[in-house]
């Protein structure tokens, strides 16, 4: 058993793009089509099927997975792109020259850096297609009610949908807890009390009222968390991230190459050791939830918690994302499809105008409804 914390290791990188996947009839390009195991070349219509390998998706142990953060086996050499207007690190794409950020639009004119990266384990491979995804844009921008009149047709021209696969990491682990704290248990009294009324006579009053008495608890509890799931990017705001979950992760599929054929890839940007710390953050909320309800009784206080953690676990995946951005007043807006489940979201700016016009209006309404009732009543 490990007590916490666990030490952390050297900050972890990103990884490179994808490899080349000819067409074995006409030697074009092929690409990853949504939802199936094939590669399409989209020059002659050749479909090759990716070569699917049954075994389960592996966890590696996070202490020697860090120790060996160095070593050939369990890294790769990638190319990196870094955009200087939003901090995204994507992989060079092979076959262009000109590259925009997808995360939110701008050039990315630095030169690709050489990089050692950890590979990842697992993907997750792209379901809704793009033909999916833009429609559920367009239904989106539809109902931007609030925006500056402007804004959806800007949107809608500037707004660029492209597939990417995003970095995040997923930890596994088993906590045992010593605790102490207190057990509050609800009872009941009766209070007597003086009111006065408007021609000043004095009445007397009882009312109940609910009391608390506390007993000292302590235990010993046991959690097992599986998948916690951590954002490796910080291109994208963590709440807008959220909102995508959840993701079907028990669906990964061990990492290959040609699931990126005809797609982008970021890296990741949070270091592994990082991301154990914001892991460990979620699972302790668990674990205060457990405490809470071997504690028992109506109310619960946590004086102390000792946490050892075994087996702990980490998978680098990729997770799968449609992504359109626009700049709009000097401001970047994103809209995100979560690319296995459809799930929408999106920023978008909003015209103080309208709000106040409408503001305006609903006191109007009420004006009116208050004089209205009041010439009635007279």
């Amino acid at each position: 058993m490990a007590e916490e914390p666990l030490e952390a290791a050297d900050e972890a990188t990103e990884v490179d793009g994808p490899s080349h996947f000819p067409c074995a009839q006409c030697g074009a390009e092929l690409t990853f089509r949504p939802g199936t195991e094939s590669l399409v070349c989209e020059h002659c219509g050749h479909v090759n099927q990716i070569a699917g390998d049954p075994e389960e998706v592996e966890e590696q142990d996070l202490v020697s997975a860090l120790a060996a953060l160095e070593d050939a086996s369990q890294t790769d050499a990638k190319t990196l792109l870094r955009c200087d207007s939003c901090g995204a690190e994507i992989e060079k794409p092979s076959t262009q020259t000109a590259f925009s950020c997808p995360w939110c639009g701008a050039p990315i004119v630095s030169q690709g850096k050489d990089v050692t990266r950890l590979r990842p384990g697992a993907l997750l491979p792209f379901k809704v297609d793009h033909a999916e995804a833009s429609r559920a844009y367009a239904q989106w921008l539809s109902k931007l009610w609030f925006a500056p009149n402007d804004v959806k047709k800007y949107a809608r021209t500037k707004g660029r949908f492209r597939g990417l696969y995003m970095p995040f990491w997923t930890f596994d682990a088993e906590a045992d807890t010593r605790y102490t704290g207190q057990r509050g248990e609800y009872y009941y009294v009766t209070v007597s009390y003086t009111t006065t009324d408007a021609n000043g006579h004095v009445q007397h009053r009882t009312r109940r009222e609910r009391r608390t008495r506390w007993y000292p608890a302590s235990g010993l509890v046991h959690d097992a968390f599986d998948d916690v799931l951590v954002a490796a990017s910080r291109a994208v705001p963590m709440k807008l991230l959220a909102k995508l979950e959840p993701w079907p992760l028990k669906e990964v599929l061990p990492y290959d190459d040609a699931y990126l054929a005809g797609f982008e890839a970021e890296s990741y940007t949070v270091p592994l050791d990082d991301g154990l710390t914001q892991a460990k953050k979620i699972m302790r909320e668990g674990i205060r939830r457990t405490v809470r309800r071997d504690i028992g009784g109506d109310e619960q206080r946590i004086m102390s918690m000792r946490t050892q953690w075994e087996d702990l676990k980490f998978k680098y995946i990729l997770l799968p994302v449609w992504v359109a951005s626009f700049r709009y007043r000097d401001k970047v807006y994103r809209f995100l499809v979560n690319a296995r489940t459809g799930e929408v979201q999106g920023e978008r700016p909003y015209s103080a105008w309208k709000i106040t016009f409408l503001v305006l209006a609903i006191l109007a309404v009420i004006a009116t409804i208050v004089i209205v009732a009041k010439s009635q009543g007279s």
